[in-house]
Protein backbone atom coordinates (compact mmCIF):
# COMPACT_ATOMS: atom_id res chain seq x y z
CA UNK A 1 0.00 0.00 0.00
CA UNK A 2 1.09 3.55 -0.74
CA UNK A 3 0.54 6.15 2.00
CA UNK A 4 0.27 9.25 -0.25
CA UNK A 5 -2.29 7.47 -2.42
CA UNK A 6 -4.45 6.63 0.61
CA UNK A 7 -4.24 10.23 1.85
CA UNK A 8 -5.23 11.43 -1.63
CA UNK A 9 -8.23 9.11 -1.77
CA UNK A 10 -9.51 10.28 1.60
CA UNK A 11 -8.84 13.91 0.62
CA UNK A 12 -11.07 13.38 -2.42
CA UNK A 13 -13.89 11.89 -0.36
CA UNK A 14 -13.49 8.18 -1.04
CA UNK A 15 -13.98 5.55 1.67
CA UNK A 16 -11.03 3.43 2.75
CA UNK A 17 -11.44 -0.25 3.59
CA UNK A 18 -10.44 -1.90 6.86
CA UNK A 19 -7.10 -3.21 5.57
CA UNK A 20 -6.10 0.24 4.34
CA UNK A 21 -7.01 1.93 7.61
CA UNK A 22 -5.21 -0.73 9.62
CA UNK A 23 -2.13 -0.26 7.43
CA UNK A 24 -2.11 3.50 8.07
CA UNK A 25 -2.55 3.13 11.85
CA UNK A 26 0.13 0.45 12.12
CA UNK A 27 2.58 2.40 9.97
CA UNK A 28 2.05 5.53 12.04
CA UNK A 29 2.36 3.69 15.36
CA UNK A 30 5.63 1.97 14.51
CA UNK A 31 7.19 5.04 12.87
CA UNK A 32 7.07 4.05 9.19
CA UNK A 33 4.55 6.83 8.51
CA UNK A 34 5.91 10.25 9.55
CA UNK A 35 3.92 12.79 11.52
CA UNK A 36 3.44 15.09 8.55
CA UNK A 37 1.67 12.37 6.59
CA UNK A 38 -0.63 11.46 9.48
CA UNK A 39 -1.35 15.17 9.97
CA UNK A 40 -2.41 15.36 6.32
CA UNK A 41 -4.59 12.27 6.72
CA UNK A 42 -6.22 13.68 9.88
CA UNK A 43 -7.02 16.91 8.04
CA UNK A 44 -8.50 14.94 5.16
CA UNK A 45 -10.71 13.08 7.65
CA UNK A 46 -11.66 16.38 9.28
CA UNK A 47 -13.00 17.75 5.99
CA UNK A 48 -14.34 14.57 4.37
CA UNK A 49 -15.44 12.58 7.42
CA UNK A 50 -15.71 8.80 7.62
CA UNK A 51 -18.67 6.51 7.18
CA UNK A 52 -19.74 4.05 9.89
CA UNK A 53 -17.62 1.19 8.54
CA UNK A 54 -14.52 3.37 8.34
CA UNK A 55 -15.05 4.66 11.89
CA UNK A 56 -15.39 1.10 13.19
CA UNK A 57 -12.23 0.09 11.31
CA UNK A 58 -10.30 3.07 12.69
CA UNK A 59 -11.43 2.29 16.23
CA UNK A 60 -10.52 -1.37 15.87
CA UNK A 61 -7.08 -0.56 14.44
CA UNK A 62 -6.31 1.91 17.24
CA UNK A 63 -7.48 -0.62 19.83
CA UNK A 64 -5.26 -3.30 18.28
CA UNK A 65 -2.22 -1.01 18.37
CA UNK A 66 -1.67 -1.93 22.04
CA UNK A 67 -2.73 -4.21 24.84
CA UNK A 68 -6.24 -4.81 26.14
CA UNK A 69 -7.40 -6.16 29.47
CA UNK A 70 -8.00 -9.91 29.58
CA UNK A 71 -10.30 -10.97 32.38
CA UNK A 72 -10.28 -14.35 34.14
CA UNK A 73 -13.05 -16.75 33.24
CA UNK A 74 -14.89 -16.19 36.51
CA UNK A 75 -15.07 -12.40 36.07
CA UNK A 76 -18.50 -10.84 36.61
CA UNK A 77 -20.12 -8.36 34.21
CA UNK A 78 -17.60 -5.60 33.35
CA UNK A 79 -19.01 -2.09 32.89
CA UNK A 80 -17.88 1.52 32.60
CA UNK A 81 -19.04 5.03 31.76
CA UNK A 82 -17.58 7.77 29.62
CA UNK A 83 -18.48 11.45 29.78
CA UNK A 84 -17.72 13.91 27.01
CA UNK A 85 -16.80 16.34 29.79
CA UNK A 86 -18.16 19.38 31.51
CA UNK A 87 -17.78 21.85 34.35
CA UNK A 88 -18.17 20.44 37.87
CA UNK A 89 -18.64 16.90 36.53
CA UNK A 90 -17.55 14.70 39.42
CA UNK A 91 -19.97 11.89 38.49
CA UNK A 92 -17.27 9.23 38.05
CA UNK A 93 -16.15 9.58 41.67
CA UNK A 94 -19.61 8.49 42.81
CA UNK A 95 -20.64 6.22 39.96
CA UNK A 96 -17.65 3.84 39.92
CA UNK A 97 -17.87 2.73 43.57
CA UNK A 98 -21.68 2.66 43.39
CA UNK A 99 -21.62 0.23 40.45
CA UNK A 100 -19.09 -1.96 42.28
CA UNK A 101 -21.69 -2.39 45.04
CA UNK A 102 -23.70 -4.43 42.51
CA UNK A 103 -20.93 -7.05 42.22
CA UNK A 104 -19.86 -5.57 38.89
CA UNK A 105 -16.29 -4.92 37.82
CA UNK A 106 -15.58 -1.28 37.00
CA UNK A 107 -12.12 -0.79 35.39
CA UNK A 108 -12.42 2.97 34.88
CA UNK A 109 -9.60 4.47 32.80
CA UNK A 110 -9.85 8.25 33.06
CA UNK A 111 -8.01 11.34 31.89
CA UNK A 112 -6.86 14.73 33.08
CA UNK A 113 -8.58 18.04 32.61
CA UNK A 114 -7.78 20.33 29.70
CA UNK A 115 -9.40 23.69 29.11
CA UNK A 116 -12.65 24.13 31.03
CA UNK A 117 -13.26 20.38 31.26
CA UNK A 118 -12.25 18.91 34.61
CA UNK A 119 -10.30 15.66 34.80
CA UNK A 120 -11.13 12.70 37.03
CA UNK A 121 -7.44 11.91 37.60
CA UNK A 122 -6.75 15.44 38.86
CA UNK A 123 -9.64 15.13 41.31
CA UNK A 124 -8.48 11.75 42.56
CA UNK A 125 -4.94 13.02 43.04
CA UNK A 126 -6.25 15.70 45.40
CA UNK A 127 -6.73 12.79 47.82
CA UNK A 128 -3.38 12.57 49.67
CA UNK A 129 -1.39 9.58 48.46
CA UNK A 130 -3.86 8.42 45.80
CA UNK A 131 -2.01 6.68 42.97
CA UNK A 132 -3.50 6.59 39.46
CA UNK A 133 -0.50 5.04 37.65
CA UNK A 134 -1.38 1.35 38.00
CA UNK A 135 -0.16 -1.44 35.76
CA UNK A 136 -2.75 -3.82 34.26
CA UNK A 137 -1.76 -6.66 36.60
CA UNK A 138 -2.32 -4.42 39.63
CA UNK A 139 -5.68 -3.30 38.25
CA UNK A 140 -6.89 -6.87 37.75
CA UNK A 141 -5.82 -7.88 41.26
CA UNK A 142 -7.66 -4.86 42.70
CA UNK A 143 -10.82 -5.66 40.73
CA UNK A 144 -10.75 -9.20 42.13
CA UNK A 145 -10.57 -7.75 45.67
CA UNK A 146 -12.98 -4.81 45.58
CA UNK A 147 -14.53 -4.65 42.09
CA UNK A 148 -13.38 -1.15 41.11
CA UNK A 149 -10.23 0.61 39.94
CA UNK A 150 -9.81 4.21 38.76
CA UNK A 151 -6.58 4.74 36.84
CA UNK A 152 -4.86 6.55 33.99
CA UNK A 153 -4.09 5.22 30.54
CA UNK A 154 -0.96 3.07 30.55
CA UNK A 155 1.72 3.23 27.86
CA UNK A 156 0.62 -0.17 26.55
CA UNK A 157 -3.04 0.80 26.00
CA UNK A 158 -3.87 2.33 22.60
CA UNK A 159 -0.48 3.91 21.82
CA UNK A 160 -1.84 4.92 18.40
CA UNK A 161 -4.45 7.09 20.08
CA UNK A 162 -1.92 8.82 22.32
CA UNK A 163 0.35 9.54 19.36
CA UNK A 164 -2.48 10.67 17.06
CA UNK A 165 -4.10 12.89 19.68
CA UNK A 166 -0.85 14.78 20.16
CA UNK A 167 -0.92 15.59 16.44
CA UNK A 168 -4.60 16.49 16.39
CA UNK A 169 -4.06 18.92 19.25
CA UNK A 170 -1.58 20.97 17.21
CA UNK A 171 -3.17 20.62 13.75
CA UNK A 172 -6.70 21.89 14.51
CA UNK A 173 -8.28 18.46 13.90
CA UNK A 174 -9.52 17.71 17.44
CA UNK A 175 -13.21 18.41 16.54
CA UNK A 176 -13.37 15.69 13.85
CA UNK A 177 -16.26 13.39 14.81
CA UNK A 178 -14.78 10.07 13.55
CA UNK A 179 -11.44 10.90 15.20
CA UNK A 180 -13.25 11.73 18.47
CA UNK A 181 -15.23 8.48 18.34
CA UNK A 182 -12.18 6.33 17.63
CA UNK A 183 -10.14 8.06 20.34
CA UNK A 184 -12.79 7.63 23.03
CA UNK A 185 -13.91 4.12 22.20
CA UNK A 186 -10.51 2.58 21.48
CA UNK A 187 -9.49 3.37 25.08
CA UNK A 188 -12.80 2.26 26.59
CA UNK A 189 -12.95 -0.94 24.55
CA UNK A 190 -9.43 -1.78 25.73
CA UNK A 191 -11.16 -2.43 29.06
CA UNK A 192 -12.88 -5.47 27.41
CA UNK A 193 -16.29 -4.28 28.55
CA UNK A 194 -19.64 -6.00 28.54
CA UNK A 195 -21.53 -2.70 28.81
CA UNK A 196 -20.75 1.00 28.45
CA UNK A 197 -22.90 4.04 29.16
CA UNK A 198 -22.00 7.29 27.40
CA UNK A 199 -22.82 10.58 29.09
CA UNK A 200 -22.89 13.07 26.21
CA UNK A 201 -23.05 16.70 27.27
CA UNK A 202 -24.22 19.69 25.26
CA UNK A 203 -24.54 23.39 26.02
CA UNK A 204 -22.44 26.33 27.16
CA UNK A 205 -19.99 24.30 29.24
CA UNK A 206 -19.71 21.35 26.87
CA UNK A 207 -17.61 20.53 23.84
CA UNK A 208 -20.81 20.04 21.83
CA UNK A 209 -22.86 23.23 22.01
CA UNK A 210 -26.15 21.93 20.56
CA UNK A 211 -28.31 18.87 21.16
CA UNK A 212 -28.12 18.09 17.44
CA UNK A 213 -24.31 17.90 17.44
CA UNK A 214 -24.37 15.89 20.67
CA UNK A 215 -26.82 13.40 19.15
CA UNK A 216 -24.66 12.93 16.07
CA UNK A 217 -21.64 12.18 18.28
CA UNK A 218 -23.61 9.96 20.68
CA UNK A 219 -25.15 7.88 17.92
CA UNK A 220 -21.80 7.49 16.17
CA UNK A 221 -20.24 6.20 19.40
CA UNK A 222 -23.18 3.91 20.10
CA UNK A 223 -23.00 2.39 16.60
CA UNK A 224 -19.28 1.69 16.93
CA UNK A 225 -19.66 0.22 20.42
CA UNK A 226 -22.44 -2.13 19.30
CA UNK A 227 -20.52 -3.10 16.16
CA UNK A 228 -17.62 -4.13 18.39
CA UNK A 229 -19.79 -6.30 20.62
CA UNK A 230 -20.34 -4.00 23.59
CA UNK A 231 -23.78 -3.18 24.96
CA UNK A 232 -23.69 0.60 24.54
CA UNK A 233 -26.22 3.09 25.91
CA UNK A 234 -26.26 6.88 25.51
CA UNK A 235 -27.67 9.54 27.82
CA UNK A 236 -27.75 13.22 26.88
CA UNK A 237 -27.44 15.95 29.50
CA UNK A 238 -27.46 19.72 29.25
CA UNK A 239 -24.34 21.50 30.51
CA UNK A 240 -25.34 25.17 30.65
CA UNK A 241 -24.69 25.43 34.41
CA UNK A 242 -22.10 23.47 36.42
CA UNK A 243 -23.00 20.01 37.69
CA UNK A 244 -23.60 20.24 41.44
CA UNK A 245 -22.49 23.24 43.47
CA UNK A 246 -18.69 22.91 43.37
CA UNK A 247 -16.03 23.42 40.68
CA UNK A 248 -12.41 22.65 41.53
CA UNK A 249 -10.58 19.42 42.28
CA UNK A 250 -10.67 19.02 46.09
CA UNK A 251 -13.98 20.90 46.31
CA UNK A 252 -15.55 18.43 43.88
CA UNK A 253 -14.18 15.45 45.78
CA UNK A 254 -15.77 16.82 48.95
CA UNK A 255 -19.09 17.15 47.12
CA UNK A 256 -18.80 13.63 45.71
CA UNK A 257 -18.23 12.32 49.24
CA UNK A 258 -21.42 14.08 50.34
CA UNK A 259 -23.28 12.30 47.54
CA UNK A 260 -21.75 8.94 48.49
CA UNK A 261 -23.11 9.52 51.99
CA UNK A 262 -26.64 10.05 50.71
CA UNK A 263 -26.52 13.85 50.48
CA UNK A 264 -25.06 16.26 47.99
CA UNK A 265 -26.77 18.28 45.25
CA UNK A 266 -29.94 16.84 43.75
CA UNK A 267 -28.74 17.18 40.15
CA UNK A 268 -25.54 15.24 40.85
CA UNK A 269 -27.41 12.42 42.58
CA UNK A 270 -29.97 12.21 39.77
CA UNK A 271 -27.27 12.06 37.10
CA UNK A 272 -25.38 9.32 38.94
CA UNK A 273 -28.51 7.19 39.38
CA UNK A 274 -29.62 7.66 35.77
CA UNK A 275 -26.25 6.53 34.41
CA UNK A 276 -25.88 3.67 36.89
CA UNK A 277 -29.31 2.28 35.97
CA UNK A 278 -28.21 1.94 32.33
CA UNK A 279 -25.55 -0.69 33.05
CA UNK A 280 -26.62 -2.17 36.41
CA UNK A 281 -29.21 -4.89 36.98
CA UNK A 282 -30.14 -3.26 40.28
CA UNK A 283 -33.10 -0.91 40.15
CA UNK A 284 -32.86 2.77 40.96
CA UNK A 285 -34.30 2.15 44.40
CA UNK A 286 -31.56 -0.27 45.32
CA UNK A 287 -28.87 1.96 43.85
CA UNK A 288 -30.20 4.92 45.82
CA UNK A 289 -30.24 2.74 48.93
CA UNK A 290 -26.52 2.03 48.57
CA UNK A 291 -25.90 5.78 48.54
CA UNK A 292 -28.10 6.36 51.57
CA UNK A 293 -27.00 3.48 53.81
CA UNK A 294 -23.22 3.95 53.55
CA UNK A 295 -22.51 1.00 51.25
CA UNK A 296 -21.25 3.17 48.38
CA UNK A 297 -19.13 5.29 50.72
CA UNK A 298 -17.55 2.17 52.18
CA UNK A 299 -16.65 1.02 48.68
CA UNK A 300 -15.10 4.40 47.89
CA UNK A 301 -13.07 4.17 51.10
CA UNK A 302 -11.84 0.72 49.98
CA UNK A 303 -10.88 2.21 46.60
CA UNK A 304 -8.92 5.05 48.17
CA UNK A 305 -7.06 2.72 50.52
CA UNK A 306 -6.32 0.18 47.75
CA UNK A 307 -4.66 2.87 45.61
CA UNK A 308 -2.51 4.34 48.35
CA UNK A 309 -4.76 7.18 49.46
CA UNK A 310 -5.40 8.19 53.05
CA UNK A 311 -8.93 7.06 53.95
CA UNK A 312 -8.84 9.02 57.22
CA UNK A 313 -8.90 12.31 55.33
CA UNK A 314 -12.29 11.41 53.83
CA UNK A 315 -14.03 12.07 57.15
CA UNK A 316 -13.44 15.81 56.74
CA UNK A 317 -12.15 16.22 53.24
CA UNK A 318 -12.88 19.93 53.07
CA UNK A 319 -10.00 20.39 55.53
CA UNK A 320 -7.52 18.46 53.38
CA UNK A 321 -6.80 21.39 51.03
CA UNK A 322 -7.67 24.71 52.68
CA UNK A 323 -7.34 27.66 50.31
CA UNK A 324 -5.37 30.71 51.45
CA UNK A 325 -8.37 32.93 50.68
CA UNK A 326 -12.08 32.13 50.78
CA UNK A 327 -14.38 34.90 49.62
CA UNK A 328 -18.17 35.03 49.47
CA UNK A 329 -19.78 36.25 46.25
CA UNK A 330 -23.05 38.10 46.82
CA UNK A 331 -26.00 38.53 44.49
CA UNK A 332 -26.17 42.04 43.04
CA UNK A 333 -30.00 42.02 43.04
CA UNK A 334 -33.07 40.04 44.03
CA UNK A 335 -34.95 37.62 41.82
CA UNK A 336 -34.86 34.06 40.50
CA UNK A 337 -31.56 32.71 39.16
CA UNK A 338 -31.80 32.34 35.39
CA UNK A 339 -28.13 31.84 34.49
CA UNK A 340 -24.97 30.45 36.06
CA UNK A 341 -22.90 30.14 32.91
CA UNK A 342 -20.86 26.94 32.98
CA UNK A 343 -18.27 28.15 30.50
CA UNK A 344 -17.67 31.36 32.48
CA UNK A 345 -17.36 29.46 35.76
CA UNK A 346 -15.02 26.92 34.17
CA UNK A 347 -12.75 29.60 32.76
CA UNK A 348 -12.73 31.45 36.09
CA UNK A 349 -11.79 28.25 37.94
CA UNK A 350 -8.99 27.61 35.45
CA UNK A 351 -7.64 31.11 35.95
CA UNK A 352 -7.47 30.37 39.67
CA UNK A 353 -5.35 27.28 38.91
CA UNK A 354 -7.99 24.53 39.08
CA UNK A 355 -7.41 23.47 35.47
CA UNK A 356 -4.83 23.62 32.74
CA UNK A 357 -4.53 25.17 29.32
CA UNK A 358 -1.60 22.93 28.34
CA UNK A 359 -1.06 19.27 29.18
CA UNK A 360 2.12 20.05 31.15
CA UNK A 361 0.48 22.68 33.41
CA UNK A 362 0.16 21.92 37.14
CA UNK A 363 -3.16 22.26 38.98
CA UNK A 364 -3.89 23.63 42.44
CA UNK A 365 -6.27 21.20 44.19
CA UNK A 366 -7.53 23.79 46.69
CA UNK A 367 -8.91 26.47 44.38
CA UNK A 368 -12.27 26.86 42.71
CA UNK A 369 -15.86 27.62 43.67
CA UNK A 370 -18.39 26.04 46.03
CA UNK A 371 -21.89 26.79 47.33
CA UNK A 372 -22.88 27.79 43.80
CA UNK A 373 -26.58 28.59 43.42
CA UNK A 374 -28.65 26.69 40.86
CA UNK A 375 -30.84 28.01 38.09
CA UNK A 376 -34.42 28.39 39.34
CA UNK A 377 -33.53 29.25 42.93
CA UNK A 378 -34.76 32.54 44.42
CA UNK A 379 -32.15 34.92 45.85
CA UNK A 380 -32.25 38.31 47.55
CA UNK A 381 -29.75 41.10 46.98
CA UNK A 382 -26.71 40.38 49.15
CA UNK A 383 -27.34 36.63 49.40
CA UNK A 384 -24.29 34.41 48.94
CA UNK A 385 -24.46 32.89 45.46
CA UNK A 386 -21.04 31.18 45.59
CA UNK A 387 -17.72 31.14 47.41
CA UNK A 388 -14.40 31.48 45.65
CA UNK A 389 -11.36 29.62 46.98
CA UNK A 390 -8.14 31.26 45.82
CA UNK A 391 -4.40 31.26 46.42
CA UNK A 392 -4.22 35.06 46.63
CA UNK A 393 -6.66 37.82 47.53
CA UNK A 394 -6.21 39.47 44.11
CA UNK A 395 -7.06 36.18 42.39
CA UNK A 396 -10.27 35.95 44.43
CA UNK A 397 -11.31 39.42 43.30
CA UNK A 398 -10.75 38.63 39.64
CA UNK A 399 -12.60 35.31 39.98
CA UNK A 400 -15.58 37.09 41.57
CA UNK A 401 -15.79 39.51 38.64
CA UNK A 402 -15.69 36.66 36.13
CA UNK A 403 -18.29 34.64 38.02
CA UNK A 404 -20.69 37.60 38.18
CA UNK A 405 -20.29 38.22 34.45
CA UNK A 406 -21.93 34.83 33.86
CA UNK A 407 -24.59 35.18 36.58
CA UNK A 408 -28.11 36.51 36.11
CA UNK A 409 -31.21 36.64 38.29
CA UNK A 410 -34.45 38.32 37.24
Amino acid sequence: MHVPTLIERKRDGYALDEDEIRFLVNAFTDGRMPDYQMSAFAMAVYFQGMDADETVALTRAMLASGAAFRWPGNAPRVVDKHSTGGVGDKVSLVLAPLLACDALWVPMISGRGLGITGGTLDKLESIPGFRVGLEPEEAIAQLERIGVVMMGQTASICPADKKLYALRDVTATVPSRPLIVASILSKKLAESLDALVLDVKFGRGAFMKTREDATLLGEAMREVGVAMGVETRVRYHRMDEPTGRAVGNALEVAEAIDCLRGGGPADLRELVLALAAEVSAAGRGRLAGWLDDGTAMAKFRDLVEAQGGDPACLDDFAAAHPAATVREIQSPNSGVVTRVDAETVGRAANALGAGRDRAEDAVNPAVGFDRIVKVGEPVAAGDVIARVHAHRLADAGEAEKKFLSGFLCE
